[in-house]
């Protein structure tokens, strides 16, 4: 803990412990007029939660190199996320709030002072907006780490193309992205559950869009049963993204890193999947052919750029209809539209950060900040992009607004 992290951890701390002090000062105000013993009981209850994420802070910094990834840790770490953002998000809205109530009663004190004349009370309006509006995000955030993280979306749509061969019209592809299984350890039924619902769709063809695990092949081993079960007319194809290489682990060489790779090769193909690593696969139904192609994670600085797709495309044939797996929508603008034959490209990795609106024809989240293609469907000069917001989680235990989603697209010929 000495050097530059134990600093930047303790002046996280520092500031996490500010809140807490200004967001009570406008708690206050709120339970002045209980009786004693509830006052004290809200008082502790308080005081608690800062004293709880000091301890698990020092906990999670002392055993992450020696249990990283492991059952123990990320269980550790996902209560401790879950705890700092259901409670730290509201009282940081409360206080921006508390911070307006007194710069309005501040200006009113001075007015006052002035002796103009007039004579103008304290308001609290704007801590009573604040404690409504970090109520309404406790709730939500509470509902999403209980029940919004397993509470599954089947997103329907239809995509009409005059070059789809006639054999493949009401073709249907169930797309599935995201699944960070290691963050399900100890939860096989909530895997299972979702394998259910995409095998009722019964589908021609199920594509896994990348990111299967969060860092290390040994997660997908309690789940290589249940994945199995996954079925498809036409089978199950996927690809790697950013976390399923490993990189966000501190190797101790590189040959572990490599083998961790291969074992996650191997259990996917364990798992009934079949993974495309820059290469290109027909997809023939009575005589007719598509094309699919899966490249490796290609993404915008700081991810890595393992695609390769003037490589992935030797084995593409002369298909009229081709679809393309890569996972970072980034990929699509800087080498796919408009310098490609692809005529449907899936891609996943933004999760729609967990946390946003997505309502009918209306959809907003931060992420959008970094991605502006985050979630659906994008169409430029007849080529589409569809992003899917993923059917997993990590680092925060729970979808806010941002269902799991599983899509299920079905092509039409016009």
């Amino acid at each position: 803990m000495h050097g530059g992290p134990g600093k930047f951890i303790y002046i996280v701390l520092a500031i996490l412990l500010l809140i807490d002090i200004y967001a009570f000062r406008g708690l206050r105000h709120f339970i002045n007029g209980l009786n004693d013993n509830t006052r004290i009981g809200l008082i502790v209850a308080y005081w608690l939660v800062p004293a709880f994420i000091a301890v698990m802070t020092f906990v999670i910094m002392n055993k992450m190199s020696s249990m990283a990834s492991g059952k123990v840790f990320t269980r550790t770490f996902y209560l401790f996320m879950g705890v700092l953002i259901l409670f730290y998000v509201p009282k940081l809205i409360f206080s921006a709030f508390e911070l307006g109530n007194d710069l309005v009663n501040g200006t009113i004190f001075l007015i006052n002072k002035l002796n103009l004349g007039i004579n103008i009370s304290n308001i609290n309006l704007f801590r009573y907006a604040g404690a409504s509006i970090a109520a309404l995000i406790f709730f939500f955030t509470f509902y999403g780490i209980i029940h919004g993280r397993y509470h599954y979306k089947i997103n329907r749509l239809e995509l009409s193309y005059k070059n789809l061969p006639a054999s493949f019209d009401g073709f249907r592809i169930v797309q599935i992205s995201d699944w960070h299984i290691g963050s399900y350890y100890g939860r096989p039924e909530r895997i299972e559950a979702a394998v259910e619902k995409i095998n009722e769709l019964n589908p021609d063809l199920i594509l896994f869009t990348g990111d299967l695990v969060n860092n290390l092949a040994s997660e997908v081993d309690e789940f290589v049963p249940v994945l199995k079960k996954l079925k498809a007319n036409f089978g199950v194809y996927s690809i790697l993204g950013n976390h399923d290489y490993g990189d966000y682990v501190q190797w101790s060489s590189m040959k572990d890193r490599q083998d961790n790779l291969a074992r996650l090769e191997v259990l996917q193909k364990e798992a009934g999947f079949r993974l495309l690593k820059n290469e290109s696969v027909i997809i023939s139904n009575n005589g007719d052919t598509i094309g699919l192609t899966g490249i490796e994670n290609w993404g915008l600085p700081p991810f890595p750029q393992y695609g390769n797709l003037k490589k992935a495309i030797e084995g593409q044939g002369n298909n009229s209809f081709n679809i393309l797996m890569s996972h970072d929508p980034s990929h699509w603008d800087a080498e796919v539209q408009g310098k490609t034959n692809f005529d449907l490209t899936l891609s996943g990795h933004t999760h729609g950060m967990q946390f946003g609106v997505i309502f009918k024809n209306f959809q907003w989240s931060p992420v959008k900040l970094k991605y502006p293609r985050w979630a659906g469907l994008y169409s430029e000069n007849n080529q589409k992009l569809y992003v899917n917001v993923g059917i997993g989680y990590i680092g925060f235990p729970g979808r806010v607004g941002v269902r799991p989603e599983i899509a299920v697209i079905k092509l039409k010929k016009n």
